[in-house]
């Protein structure tokens, strides 16, 4: 069965798959998430009642953080050379949330999934430690990969990316 697992040896001990002789290429990940609040807490929280300070720009913030961290927080994940993180943080008034978008770019032998990941977690997290004075029922939840490319296994993207408004759950 370990014989199927990159990142186990054969006697099952975990390791770092060598990269070394994969061709550098350019790389980008796109992954997403959300924080979902109580209605009335959302509401006053959009309306500026969170004492911590500006949630969107913290978070956005600590997404980049968290990004270039990931190979400290992951195990077996490599240390890379990020050329680029892109978050946003949107409102959906509709389902009282934030939805957090993470894009990361990098040129080199292993993807950046992970960073982009990483990156939306983060966000999420500091979302919640901001506003758990006013929600401690906060839900984060759907921090999924959207879409990723270069590589051998080339373009990646998500169906449900394909078909719909990742914002909309398909509703």
């Amino acid at each position: 069965m370990t014989k199927d697992l990159t990142h186990f040896d054969e006697q099952g001990r975990p390791r770092m798959v060598d990269v070394s002789g994969k061709a550098d290429t350019e790389r980008r990940a796109v992954a997403c998430g959300r924080v979902r609040f109580s209605p009335d807490s959302y509401r006053a929280i959009r309306a500026g009642g969170v004492k911590k300070g500006d949630i969107a720009s913290v978070a956005e913030l600590a997404a980049i953080m968290g990004a270039k961290r990931t190979s400290d927080l992951i195990p077996l994940c490599h240390p890379l050379p990020i050329t680029g993180v892109k978050v946003t943080i949107e409102p959906d008034d509709g389902r009282h949330s934030f939805v957090v978008t993470a894009e990361v770019k990098t040129t080199g032998k292993t993807g950046v999934e992970m960073e982009a990941l990483t990156a939306v977690a983060t966000a999420c997290l500091t979302i919640y430690d901001m506003a758990k004075a006013v929600d401690k029922s906060m839900v984060i939840e759907g921090v999924q990969l959207l879409e990723k490319t270069g590589g051998k296994s080339g373009h990646y993207i998500a169906e449900q990316f394909k078909a719909a408004d990742v914002r909309s759950d398909g509703e």
